[in-house]
């Protein structure tokens, strides 16, 4: 089972910037398919964005193409979420997940549905 640890959260005003990390362990990392999700106050959890190990391709739901990056340092078993001209509708507590694509949405594909304790992002308006 992955070990998940995220971290980079933070509050931050609108149209600032974060960058969070995960550090994950276990030997599949690098073969795995990372994601982020997200769980708004009051909210389900939700898909954010997902980047494949080979050939590397990210996927990102629409309410962050364009503002939001992942990318991953597979040497350092990490995996990362660039987030740009944050908006108060990104106020969220972030997990990363190994994740698996189902027709076209992605879900999270967590041994025995694990979480990390994820990291907590506000931003203010």
């Amino acid at each position: 089972q992955v070990q998940l640890v995220e971290s980079g959260g933070g509050l931050v005003e609108v149209g600032g910037s974060l960058r969070l990390s995960c550090a994950a362990s276990g030997r599949t990392f690098s073969t795995s398919v990372m994601g982020w999700f997200h769980q708004p106050p009051g909210k389900e959890r939700e898909f954010v964005a997902a980047i494949t190990w080979y050939p590397e391709k990210t996927y990102y739901a629409d309410s962050v193409k364009g503002r939001f990056t992942i990318s991953r340092d597979n040497a350092k078993n990490t995996v990362y979420l660039q987030m740009n001209s944050l908006k108060p509708e990104d106020t969220a507590l972030y997990y990363c997940a190994p994740s698996r694509l189902v027709g076209s949405r992605w879900y999270p594909a967590n041994t025995n549905n694990y979480w990390g304790q994820g990291t907590q992002v506000t931003v203010s308006s």
